[in-house]
């Protein structure tokens, strides 16, 4: 469905996209993590069309978004991190004028009521909450029938629940054999939902592949995350009995080991001779995060 060959963009000596590649097959969910300014944001609006490259080769279901923009505009559909409309129009109203923009568009009934929003077509857009605008959007991406989706944070700044429902619509939309880019700051939300996953950083992709197997790759064990009252040095961390690599970033150290309790025994033993201590220490199994983490030495979210 979408073809990246090599993509380049430059925005005067910094050169934000370096040769990028990748391909979203058919129903398919893809998800771009990496932290900001790491080029994501222009790789997406290069594929979009919006941005114009300055080497290299896009293709939306064979077409070039520059060359064939009015063709390629009908093929897809973008949800942005943000939803601007006036305040005193009506969701069926809004939802009515998009649908003018397309050639063969959704029936606006049938997609109210897909999204959700059918007992709010009559409400005006201010009085709705943050996940109803969430819909909206969502929708509006969706009236055009679009073959592919875009989707920019999609369910930030909602409570758990909102995000939930979310991903459930997001899975049912890939499951009517649309594809769809999502970019994300939520490591749970590209583990639900993505079938591959690319991290970006410094204007290139590192890593791309199904979230298990990306996790397999970087090995079995346990992260063990440890506050402590005074700085220690990340080199003398990551020489303790049962530890493999540390990571250090806003006072947490990240730790990876076989063992999470033989690291956490090694961490605690070491603060007391040193006349220091744990304030917390948390356990986990290996995770995308801890993918991320090893690729791009950040949390995702804390950059």
């Amino acid at each position: 469905m979408v073809e990246v060959r090599n993509l380049r963009k430059r925005y005067g000596k910094l050169e934000a996209v370096r040769g990028v590649s990748f391909e979203i097959p058919e129903r398919t969910i893809f998800g771009l993590l990496g932290p900001n300014g790491a080029g994501k944001t222009s790789t997406i609006e290069m594929i979009e069309g919006l941005r114009v490259p300055d080497a290299g080769e896009v293709l939306i279901c064979g077409l070039r978004p520059i060359e064939d923009a009015m063709r390629v505009r009908q093929l897809l559909g973008a949800q942005l991190q943000s939803t601007s409309l006036p305040d005193k129009i009506k969701v069926r109203e809004v939802f009515d004028a998009f649908a003018s923009f397309y050639t063969s568009h959704a029936k606006v009934d049938e997609l109210l009521d897909w999204v959700g929003l059918t007992h709010k077509s009559g409400t005006f857009f201010q009085y709705l909450s943050g996940g109803e605008k969430q819909r909206v959007a969502l929708g509006l991406a969706l009236v055009g029938n679009p073959k592919i989706l875009f989707l920019d944070e999609p369910t930030t700044g909602l409570d758990a629940k909102i995000r939930r429902e979310l991903h459930e619509l997001i899975l049912r939309i890939r499951d009517q054999g649309k594809s769809i880019l999502i970019s994300t700051h939520y490591i749970e939300e590209a583990e639900r939902l993505c079938d591959l996953v690319a991290i970006m950083n410094q204007g290139q992709i590192h890593a791309i592949g199904h979230p298990q197997q990306l996790i397999r790759d970087l090995g079995e064990g346990d992260r063990l995350e440890v506050r402590l009252r005074d700085p220690m040095d990340t080199a003398v961390l990551a020489a303790l009995p049962g530890v493999d690599n540390v990571h250090h970033a806003d006072g947490l150290y990240v730790l990876r080991g076989r063992s999470g309790g033989k690291m956490l025994a090694s961490v605690a033993v070491h603060a007391d001779h040193q006349g220091n201590e744990l304030e917390e220490a948390r356990i986990a199994h290996t995770s995308l995060e801890d993918v991320y983490l090893s690729m791009t030495g950040h949390r995702l979210g804390t950059d």
